[in-house]
């Protein structure tokens, strides 16, 4: 398999670490987070998101058939309980090979069994002096799956959008940091909350926040 890291890869039982992968140039994909679906299922049309789901075989990943998202209200009180779908990514961006990169990296370091499902979501934030964007507008909050990636692909005219991890919601983070471009975060969902805070313009005018969330297992389901 492609090494894609620069540094030693983690071990299966890894609780959270942050990566600079080297093989991905993040301006391949800004392209490709212009004029993307607004998520219906939040109000305010400041969060544009697109989903698909693949699994990996040697160096090539498998895009699986169109699915649908679900997560139980224990896990997102917002729009748990509530069969979501999503516009699947684009083609002219799977076929990047800093996209096929992004998700090895993501499989390696996890360890991933090779029949295990990833969900890759595309998510832009947008904000302007009027509206904050809220890239987490569940709050402080668990996925429901077994390991998270976020990956940082642009941070455009924002403030804030700084993303904090917790052993538990009631407690003080034991991570926070804004994710810059290329830098990718990878967390074990079973041991940690998370939770990204709201974004706002530093001049007058829209700014955007884009990222790919990467979950295993994917949530999908037909």
């Amino acid at each position: 398999m492609q090494k894609v890291w620069t540094a030693t890869e983690l071990e299966y039982a890894f609780l959270f670490t942050l990566r600079k992968v080297n093989s991905i140039n993040p301006e391949g994909f800004k392209p490709f987070f212009i004029n993307m679906p607004i998520d219906p299922y939040i109000k305010g049309n400041y969060r544009s998101r697109r989903l698909s789901r693949f699994t990996v075989s040697g160096n090539q990943l498998i895009k699986l058939p169109h699915g649908y998202l679900f997560q139980s209200k224990e896990y997102n009180p917002l729009v748990g309980d509530i069969k979501r779908e999503f516009a699947e990514l684009d083609d002219g961006l799977i076929e990047l090979d800093i996209f096929t990169n992004l998700v090895l990296a993501f499989s390696d370091s996890c360890k991933l069994h090779p029949e295990a499902e990833i969900g890759v979501h595309q998510i832009r934030t947008i904000c302007s002096a009027d509206n904050l964007g809220n890239p987490a507008p569940e709050g402080i909050h668990q996925d429901g799956t077994d390991f998270i990636g976020i990956f940082s692909v642009d941070r455009d005219n924002i403030q804030g959008g700084e993303t904090h991890l917790y052993a538990a919601k009631k407690q003080n983070p034991v991570f926070s940091k804004v994710l810059n471009p290329g830098e990718l975060l990878l967390v074990n969902d079973h041991d940690f909350f998370h939770f990204t805070t709201p974004i706002k313009p530093q001049i007058d005018a829209q700014g955007s926040r884009d990222v790919f969330v990467l979950t295993s297992p994917s949530l999908l389901s037909e």
